[in-house]
């Protein structure tokens, strides 16, 4: 018996039409005559009918049935009697009559039920992740992911791309997160890297002629996992020739805009663009959620020279003192107030001040050193009314900002401040820094990667003060989350050769590292630039998903772990001998 049809595309239409279905058992209602079956595949469920009048032997089999088992059926479509019609479903006007069955494989009882919602915990859904993928939710999900899949690739070509694969085992780099390792047992002692990106193969793309490149590829990195993070991932990854940074925004716009239709979603949002600079001074983040407002104020200059040492100091140092209003605030408990204490020392700031404006007053522990016509004087630029809460923190400017950021952030799930009307708030944060200085390693380190090109104007400055060096670079951000990005790159080898230099790179480890890359250079580089895209991030937030690991078919857990298949798992000293490797673990054990 071929299929004819799948469960879930019948329709009244196809009354009177035989047909032959495949899929699995999902629920079984036996009335002590006839047996009402639900059968599932992919696409949805319908219900069959086994008369025993009408079909004995069908009916005995189906006697048999238990959830989950894969079976055949034949039989005939009919509509329902009207009482009967499941209005919910989109099948819900018709059965099939079932006039010959059989059982094409027997399943155990499951550790959980195949529904919506099967109320199991995580870890057992992941470790029985084919059964999880039986769920309609997840399905869903995958067939979207699969449908916009399709739709960047349509759009691309139409935009003049090609679609070109890049090297899965490349070579190690010493920027960025860490890499996976592969030891190649041909060339013992050396090592094989996955790709964090395809970043530099795409510049060669570029150097060989290509134009317009586009990947759905998969990338690696070893870092720590979050909800929004899994060590294996897919970015959209682009590159263009002869661009300027509004030519790359205005294709990865109209490819969103694509994606929003797709997903069933309004497809003409804004993208509102803001320098990295404006968007810390603003909202205290350089992926900012716009959603709603309470934005930071700076109100350096109002407490320059007060007594209080903490922030004149701060003004008098070239720092920053950043204010947030609080709305209702003023009533917020000490246990309220201590936590958003502590979260600012975790930020890396000296503290917080808190001032609460109420009826009788001012209230707060520096209101003494602050005095009222200060305070006076801040409520009002800040309109911190009475009920209010004014935040401040005085520090560097950039340790100011990121930390009043993080108390907008915790407010906003306090105060319920993000609407909850589905809406989308896209915007583009340009200019981030080249570099900045890293604390943990001693030295200045790339912003986004040391292939960024620095601003024009800014070039000068490259050997005399390289961490105020503005990039060409651009994020897209939707709703708080950072979705991609990029920038222009570097094109000629000199430039490179002067920002490897900054990095703290000597000219024999450029060569060594990137000497392929500056060697290409000399052949007549176009000018180009490209973005990022995590695909994973946009099909979990136009989905309206909270996790990666509900859009991702195979996950990993927080401690990048695959719970199904016990990945990773140890390896045998055969194996190990082949690679000419020695284990020395921490526990002692091993080689």
């Amino acid at each position: 018996m071929d299929r004819t049809h799948t469960c879930g595309e019948l329709r009244a239409e196809h009354a009177g039409e035989k047909v032959c279905l495949q899929g699995w058992v999902w629920h079984r209602r036996d009335l002590g005559g006839l047996i009402f079956v639900d059968l599932r595949d992919r696409s949805g469920s319908v219900q069959l009918v086994f008369n025993p009048e009408e079909a004995a032997e069908a009916h005995v089999i189906a006697e048999e049935w238990r959830a989950e088992w894969v079976v055949l059926i034949e039989g005939e479509v009919a509509e329902r009697p009207p009482e009967t019609i499941n209005e919910a479903l989109p099948t819900g006007v018709v059965e099939v009559r079932v006039t010959r069955a059989d059982t094409v494989a027997i399943a155990e009882t499951p550790p959980f039920l195949i529904e919506e919602d099967s109320g199991a915990l995580e870890d057992l859904r992941l470790k029985y992740r084919y059964l999880d993928l039986r769920r309609s939710p997840l399905q869903r999900v995958l067939r979207l992911r699969h449908k916009m899949s399709i739709a960047v690739r349509n759009y691309l070509d139409e935009q003049g791309f090609y679609e070109i694969e890049t090297p899965i085992l490349t070579r190690a780099t010493p920027e960025g997160a860490r890499d996976y390792l592969v030891p190649s047992r041909v060339n013992p002692g050396s090592f094989y890297a996955l790709p964090q990106s395809p970043q530099l193969f795409k510049q060669l793309l570029m150097i060989s002629g290509f134009d317009r490149y586009f990947q759905m590829a998969r990338c690696f990195r070893d870092e720590d996992l979050r909800a929004n993070r899994q060590p294996e991932f897919t970015q959209i990854d682009i590159e263009m020739s002869f661009v300027e940074p509004d030519d790359v925004l205005r294709v990865t716009e109209g490819m969103m805009r694509c994606l929003l239709e797709v997903a069933g979603l309004p497809a003409d949002p804004e993208f509102p663009r803001m320098t990295f600079r404006a968007a810390l001074d603003r909202f205290g983040s350089d992926a900012p959620d716009t959603r709603y407002g309470h934005e930071l104020q700076d109100v350096t200059d109002i407490v320059r020279g007060c007594e209080f040492r903490a922030f004149s100091s701060v003004a008098e140092s070239g720092g920053a003192v950043k204010a947030l209003c609080w709305p209702g605030g003023g009533t917020a408990g000490r246990g309220r107030l201590d936590k958003l204490v502590e979260l600012a020392k975790s930020q890396r700031a000296q503290g917080l001040v808190w001032v609460q404006h109420n009826e009788d007053g001012f209230k707060s522990p520096v209101a003494k050193f602050l005095g009222d016509e200060i305070l006076s004087v801040l409520c009002e630029v800040t309109d911190t009314g009475q009920g209010d809460a004014l935040l401040m923190v005085g520090d560097d400017w950039e340790i100011a900002c990121l930390t009043l950021g993080a108390i907008r952030k915790k407010l906003a799930g306090w105060e319920s401040w993000i609407p909850d009307d589905g809406s989308f708030n896209f915007c583009w944060i340009l200019e981030f820094p080249l570099l900045e200085k890293s604390e943990e390693e001693g030295r200045m380190v790339a912003r986004h990667h040391p292939f960024t090109s620095p601003h024009i104007d800014d070039l000068e400055m490259l050997e005399s003060d390289a961490g105020a060096v503005r990039s060409l670079s651009y994020d897209l951000v939707l709703n708080g989350m950072e979705l991609g990005g990029g920038s222009i790159r570097n094109s000629k080898d000199d430039i490179q050769r002067r920002v490897f230099t900054a990095l703290g790179m000597a000219p024999e480890e450029a060569q060594s590292q990137f000497g392929f890359l500056l060697d290409a250079f000399k052949y007549g580089a176009p000018p180009h630039g490209g973005i990022a895209m995590g695909y994973d991030r946009i099909v979990m937030l136009l989905s309206g998903e909270k996790s990666l690991r509900s859009v991702t078919a195979f996950p990993k857990t927080a401690s990048a772990t695959d719970l199904m298949t016990a990945a990773p798992a140890a390896v045998d000293e055969e194996q190990l001998d082949a690679l000419h490797i020695a284990l020395d673990l921490p526990d002692g054990s091993g080689d």
